[in-house]
């Protein structure tokens, strides 16, 4: 009599898995239902300027994602994000790599500026970029990338880290190109490393920019956050906020995933049956 190879899985354990992601899926959406439903009855009993039902909060989301006057703001807004993450991710990377480069460093990189970034107060960085640029991108820019560079050095850090010497060694006595070892191995082995440095510098950035412009700009997101708290406008603030969520989510699914897949692949993991 053939015997069942133990890793194929049987019908009544694939069907319930199906089962139980459908339950799990079940629940999820119904937390969501049950808070806007909490949210809807909540509202009944308070003012709209306190707390708008979700009718009124969902229109004004429409409007912003409909209305140029605030695409403009949504626009200003992601390109920011996606700026600060890009340089903010591209230097934490390089402090990373330095003390690889110069070893001389590497009491430089971990023991003081490490600390340093990690430890400096959000509020600081965004003062003192008000008191040296004034109201301008460059201030949105400089605090969202102050903030985020540790995210991405201590990520890249670990990752370097957790590297097989063997494996660099051996990949150095095949060539004597730094590039060609940077590129083909060290790169490939750190992928998973630096998709979790941007998947968090993507999250972050997103709160990090709207306390950013509320600071000192006069575009973006976090100004609408401004101007509707200058009037007690609920609507306006809970409408942002989720945009805010949506625009994340999209980012999230579209770029950040794919890129995830694509890349965070370990190259060193056994293949199965090995």
């Amino acid at each position: 009599m053939p015997r069942r190879d133990p890793a194929q899985p049987t019908a009544g354990g694939d069907g319930g898995g199906r089962a139980w992601q459908l339950a799990s899926r079940l629940i999820g959406e119904g937390v969501v239902v049950a808070a806007i439903v909490g949210w809807w009855l909540l509202s009944l009993t308070m003012p709209e300027f306190i707390l708008p039902g979700p009718a009124l909060v969902a229109a004004q989301m429409w409007q912003i994602f409909s209305d140029p006057a605030y695409l403009v703001h949504v626009a200003t807004s992601s390109v920011r994000v996606v700026i600060a993450v890009v340089i903010a991710l591209l230097v934490g990377s390089l402090l990373a790599f330095l003390p690889r480069w110069l070893p001389i460093t590497e009491v430089i990189v971990h023991e003081r500026i490490k600390p340093l970034l990690n430890s400096f107060p959000s509020v600081g960085w965004a003062i003192l970029a008000i008191i040296w640029f004034g109201p301008s991108n460059a201030t949105i820019a400089f605090i969202m990338v102050m903030i985020l560079i540790p995210f991405c050095l201590v990520n890249v850090s670990e990752g370097l880290k957790e590297i097989d010497a063997e494996i660099l060694e051996m990949a150095r006595s095949f060539t004597r190109r730094r590039t060609s070892v940077l590129f083909k191995i060290t790169l490939p082995l750190l992928a998973p490393y630096l998709m979790a440095a941007l998947r968090i510098a993507y999250g972050v950035g997103w709160k990090i920019a709207l306390v950013a412009e509320l600071f000192g700009s006069e575009s973006g997101m976090g100004f609408l956050l401004q101007q509707a708290q200058s009037v007690a406008d609920a609507t306006t603030v809970f409408a942002t906020c989720f945009a805010i969520v949506i625009i994340f989510w999209i980012g999230e699914k579209l770029i950040i995933d794919p890129l995830s897949r694509t890349f965070s692949h370990n190259p060193a993991a056994p293949a199965n049956g090995a």
